[in-house]
Formats: C-alpha cells, structure tokens, sequence
C-alpha cells in the first residue's frame, strides 16, 4: 500500500504563469533614449527642410534668376578706355612756390577737378546727344529691356544711365584723368569717347582763355589809358607852344641884356654929356648931339623896360608861358613813364598769361574693344549669391535676436 500511495501523482500548489509588467531598467532607458533621437533626427530634418527651403527661396532662385539674366538675357556691352593729361605750358621763368609747382600735376590740379566734373555732368551728357544719339543708342530695341531707355526719355533718367555707362576717374599723384565709356556697339562706345576728350579739349581750352583774356584785358586797358594821357599831354604842349616864342626865356634874357647895354651906352653919353657942360665954353653941337643921344637912349631904355615888365608879369606873359610850358613838358615826362611802364606791364602781363595756356594731351587713346567688356557673367552672379546671403543672414539673426527677447 505504502508503494502503491508512493506512485499516485502529487498535488501541486498553482504558480502565477503570466508575463510581468515589470520591465527592466536598462532597457526603459535605452528605449528612452531612442525615442528622444528620433524626435531629434526628426525635428533636425524637418529644419533642414525648412533651412533648404528658405534658401532656395531667398539666395538659390534669385541667384538663378540672376544669373539666367547675365548669361541669357542681358545685352553685351563694350567699353572703350581712354587716359588724357591735362598740362601747363613751359616757362621761361618762375620764382617761388609757383615756379617750383610749374610743370607738375599740382599746377594743374583744379583744371582736372574742373574737367572731371564737366564730362560727368548734364552740359556733357546733352552735348553728346545733341551731336552722337546718346538718348537714341540706350533707347533702341536691341538692348534688354532692364538696361534700355523708354521711349522719348527725360534727361533725368537718360542722365542716370549716362552716370552708369560714363566713368571718369581722378588720379591726383599722377595727374591723369581715366574715362572708361560703356555702350552696345564697339565702334559707337569709341566715338563716344572721341567726343568727350573732344568736349574735355574745349573745356580747357576756355578755362585758360578766359585767364589770359582777363590778364590781358586789364593789361590793355591800362596802356590804353597811358596812350590817351601821353596824347593829351603832348596836345597841350604844342599848343602852347604855337601860342607864343620858341624859347620865352631866351627872349627874356635877350631883353635883359639889351636894357643892360643901353643902360651902359646911356651911362657913358651922360658922362660925356656932364663933362662938356661942366666946361666955360662948351662945344655947342657937341652937347646938342649928346643930349639928343641920351634922350633917344632913354627912350630905348624904357621901350625894352616895358617889353620886361611885359614878358615877366601877367597871364600872358612870356614867364607864364614859359612857365605853362615847363610844366606841360613835365607832363609829357610823366606820360611817357607811364606809357612805358604800361608797355613793360603788357609785355610782362602776355609772358604771364602764355604761362596760363592749358593744353590736354591723350595719353591712351580710344579703341574699340573687339569682345563684349560686360556683363561679367559668373563674377556677377557670384557676387548676386554673396549678397543674397549676406541679406538672408542678416535676416535670419534679426528673427533670431527678436525671438529671444521675446521668449525672455
């Protein structure tokens, strides 16, 4: 029995047999983690999708359209370059600062801002309508239509296109002046800038004219004057001179010394006259013929009295006009200095103003270019895509800055 109760089957106590709900720790972390790196890896590419999206926005299509535009669409331009000088005149002479300068670019200088400013300025830009078809050349159909002009343009916006395709540059070390000239064709961009050097020569040719004609002008007048007082004072000398004796003071002193002589001779008859009455018996005749003699030399001697008080007092007499006529040679002395004075300054003014003559000499002359100069297709478009980058960075740090401080 005891075998028998040994073989039959034990109860066994029921044992829990379902899957726990406890998982391990290591493995809810690494699922943790995960989850977290594929929200990352999520969110990264839904950014960059974003960021790529942006950019294809704001840099990548503008950069192709641009660059379709200078490789495509964008008419050619040709640029002629030209370099001119714009010089002073040799001199003989030159003392001081100015005669260390003759000769130089600083002798010059404001000639060259001058004509610099003239050929980019409205005066150049009708000048050259009026003579080669500026407004005409810009405004015809084969230019692209973001270069041309409109039809029958103002002279604002053709200067406006002037100011873009006309470039002068100023080199005050050198003294040289740089003229790069852009138009549609080759040979019209070289005429164009034919006649602007052609336009700049005029220019300087007036400035320096107006220098020496006002140097000059006033050099003129003053010799002028000078002729007109020489030939007054000379009028009036002759005139005077047909008015009365060659030399009053000859005649003056002529007089003198004839009172003086027949003041002798009176003298001598009355002697003579005194001794023969101062005798017992005088000789009659004698003493009748000398009496006769000292009254007739007596008369003589006042006759020429009255000729000296004629010719040394009064308005007309011949000391007056002798004097009238020292004065008016004196004159005529003066006049002459000033005359001649007048005639060096002339001469010194005209040295003066050949040393004021300007001239332009071309240095580079103008020759159509046989490729087209612009645009520069891939320089530019590199250029467009850098710009175009450096607004969207700008951009997306300003967005960045004010979303932080508005999350703050």
């Amino acid at each position: 029995v005891k075998a028998e109760t040994a073989k039959l089957p034990q109860t066994q106590s029921a044992k829990q047999t379902l899957p726990s709900t406890e998982v391990n720790p290591a493995e809810r972390r690494a699922k943790e983690i995960m989850a977290i790196q594929r929200d990352i890896a999520r969110r990264r590419r839904r950014r960059i999708a974003l960021l790529v999206t942006r950019l294809s926005f704001f840099v990548f299509l503008p950069t192709l359209v641009v660059g379709y535009y200078f490789f495509a669409v964008a008419t050619p331009m040709y640029a002629t370059k030209a370099e001119f000088l714009i010089l002073q005149a040799d001199s003989a002479g030159g003392s001081g600062l100015g005669g260390l300068l003759t000769g130089t670019q600083f002798a010059t200088n404001q000639d060259s801002i001058a004509v610099q400013s003239f050929l980019q300025s409205r005066d150049a830009m009708k000048k050259l309508d009026d003579d080669m078809g500026f407004k005409a050349h810009f405004a015809s159909e084969t230019i692209d239509p973001i270069q041309r002009l409109p039809e029958n343009p103002s002279d604002e916006k053709a200067y406006k296109v002037f100011k873009k395709n006309v470039k002068i540059a100023y080199d005050p070390t050198e003294g040289v002046i740089k003229m790069e000239v852009v138009s549609a064709d080759p040979q019209v961009s070289q005429a164009f800038t034919e006649h602007l050097i052609t336009y700049a020569e005029e220019r300087v040719d007036d400035l320096s004219k107006r220098k020496r004609e006002d140097q000059m002008g006033e050099a003129r007048v003053s010799l002028d004057k000078a002729k007109i007082e020489r030939r007054k004072a000379q009028e009036t000398l002759v005139a005077l001179q047909e008015g009365t004796l060659l030399d009053p003071q000859g005649e003056i002193a002529n007089i003198r010394s004839l009172i003086s002589s027949v003041e002798l001779q009176l003298q001598e008859k009355e002697l003579a006259l005194n001794s023969q009455l101062n005798n017992t018996r005088p000789n009659r005749a004698k003493v009748d013929a000398l009496q006769t003699e000292v009254r007739l030399l007596s008369e003589e001697l006042s006759r020429q009295n009255t000729r000296l008080n004629e010719a040394t007092a009064g308005e007309d007499s011949l000391a007056s006009k002798a004097a009238q006529i020292q004065m008016a040679q004196a004159d005529l002395v003066t006049a002459d200095l000033f005359l001649q004075s007048a005639l060096q300054n002339e001469k010194q003014t005209e040295l003066e103003a050949n040393r004021q003559v300007r001239y332009l000499t071309t240095s580079v002359r103008p020759v159509a270019p046989d490729d087209p100069t612009y645009p520069c297709a891939f320089e530019d478009t590199v250029l467009a895509f850098l710009i175009f980058s450096g607004i969207y960075l700008m951009m997306s740090l300003t967005a960045s800055i004010l979303r932080e401080q508005a999350s703050s």
